[in-house]
């Protein structure tokens, strides 16, 4: 199948489940709003669960691309993990399955794929992926506050300390992650609470 037919179905996906529970999402339904027979669908996902594997998989890839857009926006380093945070705290307010991963709190509309990887017989390169292990909420700290330190010395940032830095660009990734489970105040929003708390950090 070519990737534009793939991207077709999971958009279906995507737009059932904005509709209703991912209970009540059936593949017929998927298949004919994406334009595709049934058979189509499963030989690209395999199953339903299949299906859902590779929703949640691309839904994390598009976060983390945006993160990635984020980090080089800017010119001054604070602003690039505030335009990260804020990229966080607005994809997971609306993005239901984001926000899922973020924080590990998978409501009963959503699917709930097993993080850990399944056993695959798929030969579509982009099913293998994603029946391999999808992220935790820590594994996303972990590839944003990475992503972050390597924007950073890329774009100039002192190597001197890495740890220090590692340390600053997670404090910005949890501070994000706390507006993600409580609004940040109206005046000011994340970005004020980031620019406060970056203050007393080793950031240039």
């Amino acid at each position: 199948m070519m990737p534009a037919a793939r991207e077709s179905l999971l958009d279906a996906a995507y737009t059932a489940l904005a509709r209703r529970p991912w209970s009540a999402v059936r593949m017929v339904d998927v298949a004919a709003d994406a334009g595709v027979s049934r058979q189509t669908l499963y030989n690209e996902f395999g199953s339903k669960d299949g299906l859902a594997r590779a929703l949640v998989r691309r839904e994390a890839d598009g976060y983390l691309a945006g993160v990635d857009r984020a980090l080089t926006v800017h010119h001054d380093p604070r602003d690039r993990l505030t335009a990260a945070a804020e990229w966080t705290a607005v994809t997971a307010a609306g993005n239901a399955l984001v926000r899922a991963m973020l924080t590990g709190c998978w409501s009963e509309r959503l699917p709930s794929p097993t993080l850990a990887p399944v056993r695959s017989g798929s030969a579509v390169p982009a099913q293998r992926r994603a029946d391999g292990p999808l992220p935790s909420p820590g594994d996303l700290v972990a590839l944003v506050r990475d992503r972050a330190v390597a924007a950073l010395t890329s774009a100039g940032v002192p190597r001197a300390d890495t740890a220090e830095l590692a340390r600053s660009c997670e404090l910005v990734v949890r501070l994000a992650l706390s507006c993600v489970a409580a609004p940040p105040p109206a005046e000011g929003g994340i970005a004020d609470l980031v620019r406060s708390a970056l203050n007393r950090q080793p950031v240039p």
